[in-house]
């Protein structure tokens, strides 16, 4: 039968009567800076097993064959409509996608990028069946149908007629040439049918932007030709200065023009000169709203492969030409970023680990690049580099998570050509595989005890040695031998 007696032995750890043991000054310090010790290497202990420890290793990227890259940007430009920008997307393998709509919006701005009006749906622009290029009439049996209009009878125009459709064009301009005999046939005719004297419901008129710039710049003229919609009443100048109108995209011939604006008419009665809507409905595909500004904001996302291209950035139309030398393509990046939105649980993630990890990957951030120069084309040089972060928290997708980090260089070079802002981006070869180091917590128990254990037995070991020390010259001292 086991007693009480038999456990006792085997205690590891015996008493010592009190009155057998003697306290001293030299043990209270030592057990006071032992303690102390024993705080501090404690403390750094549990600061380290708290601390993120991270293995950095460089390696062949490891993305498929067929993988695609996710192109998040916000960017406002200070001098292109709405109504022509476009953005495009290639790359070295031949793909080469323009005017990408679906996944992009547009935001007229005012001059100091404040919102100026709702998104911009401009739509696809009609394919043009006709163009007025088969018009065997000459200038001089056509006469001057339309009416000439500069900066100073606009306005009068613009108010003594219900509807007033103006054709904005540069005589350099092929498409402005073309539209030229059927423009003025179809003025011809509605002059014949709707009197501007005696008729104030529609006149046609145009303006040649090469002798009125400013005039064209009022009204955010920036491709030729653009025939524009006035309707009286609806002109009123907001703060950001522009005219409430309409822009049109139909066919160009002379008959297609004489029905568009026989469709204008129908709904406005002859006796009347107040400003109606358009109710008809037959002109609503060939006619969309003209943009409010000639600035423009153009956020969204791409997706493209993951192979050298371009983002292109610029004026595009295919039955419109744009002056070089009047356009620029200053713009503010407000955002411009590789890879895929993270969920807010990858988020936490990184703020916990963004210490220790690369920081500012959205380096074109903020940055302005701004020029007084027109046909000034700005190309911006970026070298991406994926960097995968494996978590020691959470397990699947939710430990996992893609960064991609750019290098970026820009310049201004002045160009013939229309220009445009050109973002060339590289994927680098190698990746960069960050992970976290986990850290066992039986490990954490084990050192804290050693700690303890250790300075303890330490510091016993001092004590005694100091005690010895001063028993033996006490007893030098006193002249005894050991």
């Amino acid at each position: 039968m086991i007693t009480g007696s038999k456990i006792k032995s085997l205690d590891f750890y015996r008493k010592i009567p009190r009155d057998l043991t003697e306290a001293t000054l030299s043990g209270a310090g030592l057990s006071i800076v032992a303690a102390l010790s024993m705080i501090f290497l404690f403390g750094m202990e549990l600061n380290n097993y708290l601390t993120v420890s991270t293995t950095t290793n460089v390696v062949v990227d490891r993305s498929q064959d067929g993988d695609h890259l996710r192109i998040d940007f916000n960017i406002s430009f200070l001098a292109l409509s709405c109504e022509f920008a476009s953005v495009d997307v290639s790359d070295v393998l031949g793909m080469n996608r323009l005017n990408i709509t679906k996944t992009v919006r547009k935001f007229p701005i005012s001059p100091d990028m404040k919102l100026a009006g709702p998104e911009f749906h401009p739509g696809p622009i009609p394919g043009l069946s006709n163009h007025g290029e088969q018009e065997n009439e000459s200038d001089d049996e056509l006469g001057e149908g339309a009416v000439n209009m500069n900066a100073k009878n606009f306005d009068k125009y613009a108010h003594e007629y219900t509807i007033l459709v103006v054709n904005f064009f540069a005589p350099w301009c092929a498409w402005s040439n073309r539209l030229k005999p059927s423009w003025e046939k179809a003025s011809k005719i509605m002059r014949e049918r709707y009197h501007p004297e005696l008729d104030k419901r529609i006149l046609l008129g145009k303006v040649d932007c090469t002798q009125e710039p400013d005039l064209c710049r009022r009204h955010h003229i920036q491709g030729y030709p653009s025939i524009r919609i006035f309707r009286k009443g609806n002109d009123v100048r907001e703060s950001h200065g522009h005219h409430e109108h309409e822009s049109y995209y139909g066919d160009r011939d002379s008959d297609s023009l004489v029905t568009a604006m026989e469709a204008l008419v129908t709904t406005i009665p002859s006796e009347t000169h107040l400003a109606l809507e358009d109710k008809s409905g037959t002109a609503n595909a060939t006619k969309r709203p003209a943009p409010k500004t000639g600035a423009c904001r153009i956020e969204g996302f791409v997706r493209v492969k993951k192979v050298p291209g371009n983002l292109i950035i610029s004026a595009h139309s295919g039955s419109h030409s744009f002056d070089a030398t009047t356009m620029n393509m200053s713009h503010v990046i407000s955002l411009f970023t590789f890879g895929k939105r993270l969920s807010w649980k990858m988020l936490k993630e990184v703020n916990r680990l963004t210490p220790y990890l690369t920081v500012g990957t959205d380096r074109l951030t903020g940055k302005p690049y701004i020029t007084d120069h027109e046909n000034v084309t700005i190309d911006h040089y970026l070298q991406v580099v994926k960097t995968e972060l494996l978590s020691s928290k959470g397990g699947g997708s939710e430990g996992f998570f893609e960064q991609y980090d750019y290098t970026a260089h820009s310049s201004m070079m002045q160009t013939a050509d229309v220009p445009v802002a050109k973002f060339h981006f590289e994927l680098s070869p190698m990746q960069v595989v960050v992970t976290e180091n986990s850290k066992s917590f039986s490990h954490f128990i084990t050192n804290v005890c050693a700690i303890i254990g250790g300075v303890f037995t330490v510091a016993g070991i001092i004590d005694s040695m100091f005690h010895n020390t001063m028993q033996m010259l006490k007893k030098i001292e006193l002249g005894k031998q050991m």
